[in-house]
């Protein structure tokens, strides 16, 4: 059953151009799944039953998972089992009747105007990384890109007469524009910063360590919860929290719907619906007659 993950994932990479993040997650899945059906003495793909499925979701949620996980790894062996069956590995497919928990979408925790603005403002402008912090900050917010984005950004995904940045996965480019407070803080810290932090190193990277080498995420973390508590902000906050604050702000102030789609790199309007739902919520809350 491994053999046939491994060839499922290998698929997703080269003909899917999946991204790895995606990749990892269903080998994941499927590989807890397999672990399961041993368990139970099953160790052959074309012995797994329905039945046989039903009972590792029923497992995973007395578990205590969240109906959210579930709901992914049900459709991790979806995928799966109609891979196998186009590749003539299995006859019937016992994923296909599976049925998905509801999963609520819940509107994500997002910092206020105020907040971001403190925030921002915590790196200071003296010091090659508080230089360097501040402009990753600042681009993060302007663009609402993932970190992992940010991270792999290289200087030649900066477009400088355009202000703008290119966001590349595998197949897929994102061109997302910056404000005059980003550049602002890319140019301080490309003046001022970047050659002292890579020193002698030859490094296409945007932002890297103190050392010159590549940003980790763990630590970009790091330095996001310490500025968050030099900002007083009391809400636990990671890395995506500046991502939300850029959609639901850019929403907030009215902007469309299928533009902070496009830039987010969402697939799916009803992912950046959320926004739109919680932009509802404060309405209802604030305005006297809502």
């Amino acid at each position: 059953m491994e053999q046939e993950i491994k060839s499922f994932v290998s698929y997703l990479h080269n003909v899917k151009k999946t991204s790895q993040n995606t990749e990892l997650s269903y080998q994941r899945d499927l590989m807890k799944m397999m672990r399961f059906l041993q368990g139970q003495k099953i160790e052959k793909l074309q012995d797994v039953t329905e039945t046989n499925l039903n009972s590792y979701i029923l497992d995973l949620e007395k578990k205590g998972m969240a109906a959210a996980t579930v709901s992914r790894n049900i459709a991790s062996m979806k995928a799966f089992y109609l891979y196998m069956m186009r590749n003539g590995e299995v006859t019937t497919d016992p994923a296909e009747n599976l049925k998905a928990p509801k999963v609520e979408k819940k509107v994500p925790d997002v910092l206020s105007v105020e907040e971001t603005k403190r925030l921002l403002e915590q790196p200071g402008d003296r010091t090659p990384k508080g230089l360097r912090d501040r402009a990753m900050l600042e681009l993060l917010y302007a663009t609402g890109i993932r970190v992992t984005e940010l991270i792999s950004l290289k200087l030649e995904d900066v477009n400088w007469k355009l202000d703008y940045i290119i966001c590349r996965d595998r197949n897929k480019e994102r061109i997302i524009p910056f404000g005059s407070k980003a550049r602002t803080a890319l140019e301080q810290y490309m003046k001022s910063a970047r050659t002292e932090l890579i020193g002698d190193k030859e490094c296409r990277m945007l932002f890297p360590n103190c050392s010159g080498d590549s940003m980790s995420r763990q630590g970009f973390w790091k330095l996001l919860k310490q500025y968050a508590r030099q900002a007083g902000i009391e809400m636990e906050i990671t890395p995506h929290t500046l991502r939300h604050s850029f959609a639901a702000h850019l929403v907030d102030n009215g902007a469309d719907l299928h533009m902070v789609q496009e830039m987010l790199g969402h697939s799916d309007i009803s992912t950046t619906m959320m926004y739109a739902v919680r932009t509802r919520e404060v309405y209802e809350k604030a305005h006297p007659r809502g």
